[in-house]
């Protein structure tokens, strides 16, 4: 029991040190001409149709119309904290097993990386590294969205399309959370250019408190949700942050991932070419 105990003390001082060492790099503090010119900006969409198509289905710009109000509450600004610390912490490490197995999954299924990131949007629009298990062929090309790839099932690992449908390649976002880049419960974080999405949250002040491995509007129609009722929904979620609130969310979360609900291959930019995102 004793050793059980201080091997838990040593795990806890080890990945407390090595939250303390990667937290810089994970909001981009060493590449500054990377961070986001929003941060910490109220936004708006402007549409502009000789503008590039961002990963929205949509053409146009963001521009700033004031500051944001960050998250200041008891709960969710200190409490929340302390409870994803702890719980993201157990999930590593009672966790540690499924994830061995299904890197070497991934790497006999398609040898190369097992893990890859991707620049998402945080808290008061702060952009960090988000992490994933790779579940796309090392030959899918790296400079586009999956929902922006032609037939992007082609793409798809068999092991691939086994975690993407139970959700199991987000469990490296459990890192994520420990080191403070995101929360268990909360909208889950967009892609560096849905701009739309921003500028949609950014209505309900969605974009002011952080982003979340699971949240209301997942488990509220995922990948089948427009763009503006995603956005709404993340609203309703932040308005009505509490324990009880999260616990609920957390609760039906197991549920909905056990029947694979609003999985779309494609995401939300193959609904948003279909309903122009609106």
């Amino acid at each position: 029991m004793m050793i059980y105990i201080y091997f838990l003390f040593i795990m806890i001082i080890v990945m407390t040190i090595l939250a303390v060492v990667k937290k810089p790099s994970s909001v981009y503090r060493d590449k500054p001409e990377e961070q986001n010119s929003m941060e910490g900006k109220k936004v708006m969409f402007v549409e502009n149709e000789l503008e590039p198509e961002n990963a929205d289905g949509m053409r146009g710009h963001l521009e700033a119309v004031g500051d944001s109000t960050p998250d200041r509450s008891m709960y969710g600004g200190y409490i929340k904290r302390i409870i994803d610390i702890v719980l993201s912490f157990c999930g590593l490490v009672v966790l540690s097993p499924v994830f061995l197995i299904l890197s070497l999954w991934i790497m006999v299924d398609d040898p190369g990386t097992v893990l890859f990131t991707q620049k998402r949007v945080g808290k008061n629009k702060q952009y960090f590294r988000l992490h994933k298990f790779r579940s796309m062929k090392m030959s899918t090309p790296h400079d586009r969205p999956t929902h922006m790839l032609d037939n992007p099932e082609q793409y798809i690992t068999k092991v691939g399309k086994f975690i993407r449908v139970h959700s199991l390649d987000e469990l490296p976002q459990i890192w994520d959370i420990f080191i403070g880049n995101m929360s268990i419960i909360g909208p889950r974080p967009a892609l560096w250019n849905q701009d739309f999405l921003t500028a949609e949250r950014d209505k309900y002040g969605a974009n002011d408190i952080k982003p979340g491995l699971t949240g209301w509007a997942q488990i509220n129609g995922r990948d089948d949700l427009e763009i503006s009722m995603k956005a709404k929904l993340d609203g309703e979620y932040k308005n009505r942050e509490s324990f009880r609130f999260d616990c609920r969310c957390f609760i039906e979360t197991i549920f909905s991932v056990a029947r694979g609900d609003g999985v779309i291959e494609g995401g939300t930019g193959k609904m948003c070419k279909k309903e122009q995102c609106k």
